[in-house]
């Protein structure tokens, strides 16, 4: 049901009021929040870790339970807000301007000059690590428009339908999209960052197939794609991160934009991986994923209401039985902590 909604307003995204779908959508996410249904409880233990390991990190003791309990039940219903909001944007952006929407995001970070030289005023490329945060497809149409064109990887959905319908939404913003699934996915993307001005980002911070790494984030451990690192090893381009973020506008961009909320792209300052090519490659992969990740767990303790996690993530809450090539090292604190 909630995926022909979906692409009954994709398909007359002209038609309906913007203002409208997104009252729609932020009714569900208050009801989801209420009822703790639709991913939220997950969204919550997935958000527990962040706030306590932030609040480890910033106060240097451990949060009282009480204290935890309420702030992320706060933060969830932002989070929750913040998620179907980006499905009410993602649906109705064929009924926005040009100017509409580069009114409603922009870039900053310590790296955003540095990409913009490399990929637009040079003839460069990139690879960029991102997670699932703000609203990537806003990402990724600024980035064409502001930086370099975008060639990027989506996972193949059961329902056509709604593939199609996301596939289309984003190539209207001038991403060039290819699959999962697909025979050679990563020399693919490399082949594209052989190319000038081409830029590859990609959604990592969860991948449960035999495939994904182990990285320390929050506390605890995730598994994240190999895509970024893997690209940035073999074509030895500086890897980016980005942290996607929802802002109020002023009032000149709230005009142009016809919201009142944006979105800020932030760009890290780009990682080497010249000091990783020494190292075995399997080694070099999760020095990177790790190094990468360490800067992206940073964006998420600053904003953790725009992350929309409400899969499994952490060690503690997968399926082991279901995982494939876990590390010794991994599978040792897996039964160390079971103990």
């Amino acid at each position: 049901m909630f995926d022909r909604i979906l692409v009954f307003i994709a398909r007359h995204a002209g038609a309906v009021p913007e203002r409208l779908v997104r009252g729609m959508f932020l009714v569900a996410a208050d009801v989801a929040w209420l009822f703790r249904v639709g991913g939220v409880r997950q969204l919550e233990r997935n958000l527990r870790r962040v706030l306590r390991a932030r609040q480890r990190r910033v106060a240097g003791t451990s949060p009282s339970a009480a204290w935890l309990h309420l702030h992320v039940r706060m933060m969830s219903h932002r989070g929750m807000r913040s998620y179907f909001t980006y499905f009410s944007e993602a649906m109705t952006v064929g009924g926005r301007s040009d100017e509409c929407l580069l009114a409603r995001v922009r870039g900053e970070g310590p790296g955003l000059e540095q990409l913009i030289e490399q990929t637009r005023k040079q003839s460069g490329s990139a690879p960029l690590a991102l997670g699932h945060q703000g609203n990537w497809d806003y990402a990724g149409y600024w980035a064409h428009h502001a930086v370099a064109p975008v060639t990027t990887v989506a996972e193949r959905l059961s329902n056509e339908h709604l593939l199609k319908t996301f596939i289309d939404i984003r190539q209207s913003l001038g991403i060039n999209i290819l699959l999962t699934g697909r025979h050679g996915l990563i020399g693919q993307l490399e082949q594209e960052l052989g190319k000038p001005h081409v830029l590859v980002p990609l959604l990592a911070d969860r991948d449960l197939s035999r495939h994904g790494e182990f990285v320390h984030a929050f506390d605890s451990m995730i598994r994240v794609a190999r895509g970024p690192a893997t690209l940035a090893l073999d074509t030895g381009l500086p890897l980016y991160v980005v942290n996607m973020y929802r802002e109020r506008l002023d009032r000149n961009r709230r005009k142009l934009a016809h919201t009142p909320y944006g979105y800020v792209c932030w760009i890290s300052e780009p990682i080497d991986v010249a000091a990783y090519r020494g190292l075995p490659r399997e080694e070099a992969i999760r020095a990177i994923s790790q190094a990468w990740v360490d800067v992206w767990s940073e964006g998420i303790e600053r904003h953790p209401q725009d992350w929309h996690m409400l899969q499994p993530i952490f060690l503690e809450d997968l399926d082991f039985s279901r995982l494939n090539d876990i590390p010794d090292d991994v599978r040792r604190l897996i039964e160390a902590r079971a103990r």
